[in-house]
């Protein structure tokens, strides 16, 4: 428990009116004392409060009206009249403190309750205290009683700590809320670069820690300075903070703290000429008139301020005009000292040295009417509507605790309780349930930390051309559960104290566009940061991204890196040129078999085509056309069925032409010994019959490999991204490395032979000249698959295709000009020498026509 200690205790200012239940009441009156130092006397000791707050006065005798209102209304707490006791708190904590236990106790000269902390109190809430500091000390004891406190200035968030301070409860919004709508504002102008002042106490420093870390989360901003303000006046202080300010790039000021601190800094901003600065002010400072001086609006004209909400309170000001002193005859009555200070003069008792000065003496009938007071101006009632609705929030508590049905109450066995017996801890149970709605359309209630439903004015200062300010409001913030806080703005009402009447910007770094990324700038805060564009894949595709984001695999960034775009497609296609080329390539090839074969096949009974086997030459002129034409599946977009048989048909057409050409150079060879005597014996394994089961059996190896390659691993189409990062190119997967290394090299086994049993064949005589084109010509079709290799394997992507094409083509044309060239060339040109006579000039002759035949 708690005592004022050995000392005599001090009277306390103030006012009170009897009644069933008693409310009290802490109020700032006068905003500074002295207290006498203390003596062994038996007199009290008086303290000294200076300085009369009219507007402190104004807020007491706001819980007087909505006392007065309530008695007066027959459907809120009937048959009940509730009484007040007011104290003035000096604006000084001992007196706060001391006011708050006299109010708790009962006993104005002392303070004490039975040793186990029980008891009733003479009061059974308490509307106060308006200061954080005072708030929590006065909670810090009262809350051991549950004795409920409802504030309707105090803001600090640590009094939402509710084991702390069980019983406290307020009707303005915390400081938190007051912190968050702040950085609704900054984020609505898209300020992520501010100045932070704070004042040296609570209020302050609970700010400051809140602001840090809830600027960064929910406003994406910094600060680039945090200092507090002193108490008192620090010339050397304020100027370093200045010389702070000065220097920042940052163009928006926050400031949390009292006029008298504003005074200071605005002196030290004046006496620098520090200017371009937006300010931000809270609460405690935004609708301070004794900062609208002509020396201070040049700086803080346009400043943007969080107010307590405006209400208006029917019947306010005629209550005030029927003050009268004369009701109030207690020494220490606030009534007269307002009265004192409004008419400049003195209640007896006073002194004579007063009336000597020149001093009046009150007579209590002088009318308040006649009077310029501020007292009287209810047109901006901010303070006062949280009392009201504090007041009211008591009594509604009281109502609903009179209207418990017994046998349905809350408290143990369903019981009820009593105006008579009732303890503070009951009447907080019903005042964290109390939910009712002002006469100016406020709900008010409260959540499970005391505090009320949050909403803030948004206020702006006029700089007017006549000197004068105008503080207008210009939006509001509303909290709610749901949306957060949610800020609503009339920027069109706004001013802005710059040339340009527009907002200014306060950014440590401007927006990193679409396309970059931000990476933070070493050893600064995270909001300066440089903008670096996103690598080639990666996108970003909002403002200020935090890192790029990788595109799809079918897709690519941008030349701007602010989207995705499709990758551009790769494969031999029939419409760029390189694959018109080689389909024409193929196409003409193909029309030159068909035209040879028709040459051929017009005189197949002349000598020259008889004697070149003709029906192996027709047999090779069928498979050089397949050359041709299975080049096709290596052009346009790959398919299944396309990657399966371009291989196949590819190994198999050129198998069945080598073999020919192996057969026809294996029959030369035959007929060249068969015309030397005694060879005639080896002409039966060359016979027509056999010649077609050589081929057919050569082919069919082909076809087997060709088969079991399809069968174990097949070629599949597959989109390739590692030639190019921005492409994707359709080729056919060979599926087994070694089935078409087998498929090349068979192919390559029978070129070689050919080529080696032609080359042994190339001195034969010149009737017999057949062996030297088919050597030639597997000299050329070996030349061209050699080379062919090494361009395939470092050919990326459609030019492996274009590759192997061009070697398809170049060998066919390679075989169709050299074995059929000549030929050709006497059919048509030189028809002397397609004789039997030109032919067959020697005496081997007439064995090769029958071998022949």
């Amino acid at each position: 428990c708690a005592s004022t200690g050995p000392g005599r205790p001090f009277k306390l200012n103030g006012m009170h009116k009897p009644g069933d239940v008693i409310l009290g009441g802490l109020f700032e009156v006068h905003y500074s004392s002295v207290i006498p130092e203390l003596t062994f006397t038996s007199e009290p000791h008086q303290p000294s409060c200076q300085g009369f707050d009219t507007l402190g006065f104004r807020h007491a005798m706001t819980m007087a009206f909505a006392i007065d209102e309530i008695n007066k209304n027959s459907k809120l707490l009937p048959n009940v009249t509730l009484g007040y006791i007011l104290y003035d708190n000096c604006a000084t904590l001992d007196i706060g403190f001391s006011a708050a236990l006299s109010l708790a106790s009962g006993q104005e000269e002392q303070f004490l309750f039975m040793e186990n902390c029980s008891g009733t109190p003479s009061v059974v809430g308490i509307v106060g205290d308006p200061f954080s500091t005072f708030s929590i000390a006065s909670s810090n004891v009262l809350g051991l009683f549950k004795l409920p406190m409802v504030s309707y200035f105090a803001t600090c968030s640590c009094l939402s700590e509710r084991q702390r301070f069980p019983s406290f409860f307020r009707t303005i919004p915390n400081d938190a809320f007051q912190v968050r709508a702040m950085i609704q504002i900054l984020k609505h102008f898209g300020w992520t670069w501010a100045g932070l002042l704070v004042s040296d106490d609570d209020y302050g420093l609970h700010v400051s820690r809140s602001f840090k870390s809830d600027f960064a989360q929910l406003g994406g901003g910094c600060l680039d300075y945090s200092e507090i303000l002193p108490w008192g006046d620090h010339p050397n202080e304020y100027k370093k903070i200045v010389d702070v300010m000065a220097k920042s790039t940052a163009r928006v000021v926050i400031v949390f703290a009292h006029q008298m601190h504003l005074i200071h800094l605005m002196t030290e901003v004046v006496r620098q000429n520090v200017t371009g600065l937006q300010w931000i002010a809270s609460e405690a400072w935004a609708l301070v008139d004794g900062l609208h001086t002509p020396a201070f609006m040049p700086f803080l004209g346009g400043t943007l301020g969080i107010a307590i909400r405006r209400g208006e309170i029917l019947g306010f000001r005629d209550y005030l005009l029927k003050i009268n002193p004369e009701e109030h005859s207690s020494e220490n009555s606030i009534v007269k000292k307002f009265w004192e200070h409004m008419f400049q003069c003195r209640f007896s008792p006073f002194s004579a040295d007063w009336l000597e000065a020149g001093g009046q003496q009150c007579t209590g009938q002088e009318d308040l009417k006649n009077t310029e007071t501020e007292l009287l101006n209810v047109s901006e009632l901010r303070p006062e509507y949280n009392i009201y609705k504090a007041v009211y929030a008591l009594a509604y508590a009281l109502d609903d605790m009179l209207h418990c049905v017994p046998g349905r109450g809350p408290f143990s066995g369903h019981s009820c309780t009593a105006l008579q017996r009732l303890e503070p801890w009951q009447l907080v149970y019903y005042l964290e349930k109390v939910n009712f709605t002002t006469p100016f359309g406020d709900q008010v209630s409260f959540d499970e930390n005391g505090d009320a439903l949050p909403i803030y004015d948004v206020m702006n200062w006029l700089w007017l051309p006549d000197g004068s300010t105008k503080v207008q409001c210009v939006g509001e913030v509303k909290g709610s559960a749901f949306k957060g806080e949610e800020l609503i703005l009339d920027e069109y009402k706004i001013f802005w104290n710059f040339e340009s009447r527009q907002p200014p910007r306060s950014v440590c770094s401007e927006s990193c566009p679409p396309g970059t990324h931000m990476v933070r700038k070493r050893g600064q805060p995270v909001c300066c940061f440089d903008c670096i564009p996103c690598s080639e894949g990666r996108i970003s595709n909002n403002t200020d991204s935090l890192e790029c984001t990788i595109c799809p695999e079918d897709f690519w960034s941008s030349p701007l890196r602010d989207h995705c775009v499709p990758k551009k497609t790769e494969f031999l296609s029939y419409h760029e040129p390189l694959g018109i080329c080689l389909t024409t390539t193929s196409l003409l090839g193909t029309f030159i078999c068909t035209v040879v074969l028709g040459i051929f096949t017009y005189h197949r009974s002349t000598p020259m085509v008889r004697a070149n086997n003709s029906e192996l030459s027709f047999l090779l002129l069928m498979s050089l056309k397949l050359c041709f034409l299975c080049s096709l599946l290596f052009i346009g977009r790959p398919r299944l069925w396309t990657c399966q048989l371009r291989h196949a048909a590819f190994g198999i057409s050129f198998v069945l032409c080598v073999s020919c050409i192996l057969v026809k150079t294996m029959v030369v060879l035959a007929v060249f010994k068969a015309s030397k005597p005694g060879g005639g014996a080896n002409l039966k394994w060359f016979g027509a019959v056999q010649q077609r089961g050589a081929v057919l059996v050569l082919t069919s190896v082909q076809a087997a490999i060709c088969t079991a390659w399809l069968v174990s691993s097949s070629p599949v189409p597959q989109k390739n991204t590692q030639y190019h990062n921005d492409k994707i190119v359709y080729e056919c997967a060979i599926g087994s490395t070694i089935g078409f290394a087998v498929l090349l090299g068979y192919i390559g086994v029978l070129a070689v032979l050919s080529f080696l049993l032609a080359f042994l064949a190339r001195n034969l005589p010149d009737n017999f000249n057949e062996a030297k084109l088919i050597t030639f010509s597997m000299l050329i079709f070996c030349a061209v698959w050699v080379a062919f290799v090494p361009a395939y394997v470092n050919s990326p992507g459609k030019y492996a295709d274009a590759v192997e094409v061009f070697a398809i083509l170049a060998s066919s044309f390679g075989l169709l000009v050299a074995l059929f060239g000549p030929k050709c060339y006497i059919i048509l040109l030189r028809p002397e020498r397609n004789t039997k006579k030109a032919i067959m000039s020697r005496e081997t002759t007439i064995k090769a026509t029958f071998v022949v035949k």
